[in-house]
Formats: C-alpha cells, structure tokens, sequence
C-alpha cells in the first residue's frame, strides 16, 4: 500500500508542471483526512490538498508521514507522502 502511494505521487510528481517548481517538506502527524475535500490536516496545524488520483486507504488520524509539498496559490499541495512507522 505504501509503495503504491509512493509510485503514484512520484509519476505524478514528473508529469506535473508543480515539478519545475520548489518543493519542501514536513514530518508531522494526521489529524484529519477529509476525502470530501481532498485534504489532510497535519499537527502543524496546516491543511494539504492530495492530488485527484490520491488513495486514501489505509490513512487516519494518528499516523506519523512525512510529506514533500510545494505551495501554489497560497495551498499546500502534497507531491509525495511516505508513511513512517
């Protein structure tokens, strides 16, 4: 599950024009994921859009990520997400 979550923002990732851009990064932990919105909400207190073809399986509020984002337009927009144990 992981690694396909991985594979997908990585294609993603290269296929995007988002890639030319800077991204950045934060450990944190879910708060809460909202599939009606596309987010997740980290204890950073900020709020991340997940790309269309996101799968939100397996995600909940507690677990540890460590998420690559690039801001656009003053969102948040996740790149790529690896679960962390």
């Amino acid at each position: 599950m992981r690694m396909l979550v991985s594979i997908l923002f990585a294609t993603a990732s290269l296929l995007s024009p988002l890639a030319a851009l800077a991204s950045d990064d934060v450990e944190a932990v879910i708060t809460a994921v909202n599939q009606d919105s596309m987010t997740l909400e980290l204890d950073d207190g900020k709020t991340y859009t997940v790309p269309a073809e996101f799968n939100f399986e397996g995600l909940q509020s507690g677990a540890r990520v460590l998420v690559f984002y690039t801001e656009v337009d003053g969102s948040r927009v996740i790149e790529d997400m690896q679960v962390l144990e």
